[in-house]
């Protein structure tokens, strides 16, 4: 097997979900050694091997499930007759998820973006400010764990390129002018995300929707679009309005995690 930080490193840059198979623990005969490992992709393509046979494909399947539910599992086996070996040895392994941090895509850097990609710091969450507005991030002052995009008005790819469009990307739209909130919509709808929200009151929910039905062709409309983002607590100040946006951000995060426990 070809260097195993190097492989990782492919799938880090693709940004695709993998997992990682590490024994841990070998007691006894088995077919494997301490610290054999193994990559895991989700169409059960792997790289490297802890052994082979039944274990090595019950590794594969835990690995998929450790992919899915985006969580570590520890696993011990005794190598006997489910096995179809009879050394009677131990294994134990780790497996651990790969490449499965969310990113939050901030379109739109005015005072409620600001204020919300503030909050994210410290969270898991990795966060990127876009903005298509001409030399607009010369006037702010923006933390350190924020990844910054300018985009060009005039060549809309470049807005679809500032996304890892996955199903770990939350995707906000929340700029100066509802025309590029309506084009952004329509695209990212398209698009693969884990949660996709609009700034807006009902009027532009209702107009929003009607437009991509009816223009867009877009059958679902605002059907798979969280508007007005932002959990109801209350309160209509910007770092208010971030707070609560930020809020749902993490409740949607964390479902998932809370519903396995």
């Amino acid at each position: 097997m070809e260097n195993w930080l190097d492989i990782l490193n492919v799938f880090k840059q693709k940004q695709e979900a993998v997992a990682l198979v590490t024994v841990t623990k070998c007691l006894g005969s088995t077919p494997c050694v301490l610290s054999s490992r193994m990559i895991v992709t989700k169409n059960k393509k792997i790289f490297g091997t802890i052994g082979g046979g039944k274990l090595e494909f019950k590794a594969i399947e835990e690995a998929i499930i450790a992919i899915e539910e985006n969580r570590i599992i520890e696993s011990n086996y005794t190598l006997g007759p489910e096995f179809e070996q009879c050394c009677g040895g131990k294994v134990e392994f780790m497996i651990e998820p790969m490449n499965q941090s969310p990113e939050v895509f901030v379109f739109g850097a005015g005072h409620i973006g600001v204020e919300i990609v503030h909050l994210l710091e410290g969270t898991p969450f990795k966060v990127h400010l876009i903005d298509s507005r001409e030399n607009w991030f010369e006037n702010l002052e923006l933390e350190s764990h924020v990844n910054v995009h300018q985009v060009k008005l005039n060549d809309f790819k470049t807005f679809k390129d500032a996304v890892n469009w996955n199903e770990n990307a939350y995707v906000l739209v929340l700029t100066h002018d509802h025309t590029i909130d309506f084009d952004i919509i329509s695209m990212a709808l398209k698009e693969e995300t884990k949660f996709l929200g609009l700034i807006g009151s009902k009027t532009k929910r209702v107009r929003f929707n009607n437009m991509l039905i009816k223009e867009m062709g877009i059958e679902e409309g605002l059907s798979n679009v969280v508007c007005p983002i932002g959990l109801d607590i209350g309160g209509d100040t910007p770092k208010e309005i971030a707070i609560s946006v930020v809020a749902q951000l993490l409740q949607v995060h964390y479902a998932d995690k809370v519903s396995t426990k």
